[in-house]
């Protein structure tokens, strides 16, 4: 079991997205991601204010840290407007991990507006509790899958087309991680996915992980985040 006190949590957003220009500052909802994701956090039951931080660089984000009151990690210019092609290093990207003083870290991505606080506080809580280094958010999938050369990757238990009697197998939700600090710094993040079981996953409600990546995701899901806030009243 893990102190609560080496682990720490971070959202990290940035405003250089080509695909969605602006996307974590833009008008959502009558708000925006980043500002959702900070309120997440912060009504969470379990996880200490003093171990949140928000890691941005420009000032329009930093300005939402200021209005939420919470701690700001100052992200460098070069780590904002890496695009992942660059051969840049996870300890560019991630360049809080020699910098934060924890021992271990919980990312959770603000592009999922969906994403609940309880689910966050478990995916925490659960970390807490194991003795894994790295864990990975996951949803489940009862489907048909193949590989390029047409090979059923899916585990049948009978010739029949049937999803319901599929084995289930694993996708990535892309939206809560956890890991080792030092790691990072030699480019490895959670552990090494290579390694039977050295990276431990946590099933999340496919319904949550909505990830904005495109400009339809963006116009689609403030309808569907609206609906769902109306809903609830």
């Amino acid at each position: 079991m893990k102190n609560i006190d080496d682990v720490c949590v971070v959202i990290q957003a940035r405003l250089s997205s080509e695909r969605v220009p602006r996307k974590m500052i833009r008008p959502f909802a009558e708000t925006n991601l980043t500002d959702i994701a900070v309120k997440k956090i912060l009504s969470s039951n379990i996880i200490p204010k003093q171990n949140f931080y928000l890691s941005v660089h420009e000032q329009e984000l930093k300005d939402v840290a200021i209005k939420n009151d919470v701690n700001i990690f100052h992200r460098s210019e070069e780590s904002a407007l890496w695009d992942g092609d660059n051969g840049a290093v996870l300890g560019k990207m991630y360049e809080w991990w020699d910098k934060l003083p924890f021992k271990y870290i919980v990312l959770v991505s603000a592009c999922c507006p969906l994403l609940k606080t309880e689910t966050i506080d478990n995916f925490f809580k659960k970390y807490l509790e194991s003795d894994s280094d790295g864990m990975f958010a996951v949803i489940e999938k009862k489907n048909y899958f193949w590989n390029t050369e047409s090979v059923c990757l899916s585990t049948l238990t009978e010739a029949a087309m049937n999803t319901k009697t599929v084995a289930p197998i694993y996708e990535a939700a892309h939206c809560l991680y956890a890991g080792q600090m030092e790691p990072i710094g030699k480019g490895v993040w959670m552990g090494d996915f290579r390694n039977k079981g050295e990276i431990e996953l946590v099933q999340v409600p496919e319904k949550e992980i909505f990830d904005i990546d495109y400009e339809w995701q963006f116009e689609f899901y403030e309808a569907l985040y609206k609906h769902t806030a109306e809903k609830q009243k």
